[in-house]
């Protein structure tokens, strides 16, 4: 018997019974972390932040939405954990890690090349936090503007307008590159 499908199990979730968060935990944990790493850039800074959005989620589970609300209400704890992770830390030059970049959930891109992803991952990291968050929400987590916008704690145009700006700095980036 294996782990439940994770959407399944977000439809299923009943807030309340500490037994389904157990279950979410286990059917989630992963993607969470994943996100958590593109956002924070940094395997401990994810699985601190994992860890501060699940015990802010389990400590309301009794009062919290269900269905497509838990799931938004689920994202905007992770992405707060993981800006209050990113403020908390020293200023400091990042380092490339070149293992976690190879093992990041990149889909290829046969026309680019699996050089040119790794170049873009690693321009991620330097754009600044909620740009890079709207980018990972939109093309990794598959989220809509209007799901980013509630994450990030702004306006559907502010979340376009972040994406937008990123996607830009990225290509220019790239060009400067080649």
């Amino acid at each position: 018997m294996g782990v439940p499908n994770a959407s399944a199990v977000v439809k299923s979730v009943n807030p309340g019974v500490p037994g389904s968060f157990v279950e979410f935990v286990r059917a989630r944990e992963a993607r969470l972390l994943d996100v958590a790493w593109l956002i924070t850039r940094n395997a401990e800074d994810a699985h601190d932040a994992v860890q501060d959005a699940l015990v802010g989620l389990y400590a309301r589970w009794d009062k919290l939405p269900a269905g497509d609300e838990f799931e938004a209400y689920a994202y905007r704890s992770l992405v707060n954990a993981c800006l209050t992770v990113i403020r908390r830390r020293p200023r400091w030059l990042p380092v490339a890690e070149p293992a976690a970049l190879r093992s990041a959930p990149v889909t290829p891109d046969a026309a680019a090349g699996l050089a040119e992803s790794d170049e873009v991952w690693r321009l991620c990291g330097e754009l600044k936090p909620a740009q890079r968050t709207a980018v990972v929400l939109r093309f990794f987590a598959d989220r809509s503007f209007a799901e980013i916008a509630e994450a990030l704690g702004c306006r559907e145009a502010t979340a376009r307008s972040h994406v937008h700006r990123a996607l830009a700095q990225l290509r220019s980036r790239l060009e400067e590159g080649q």
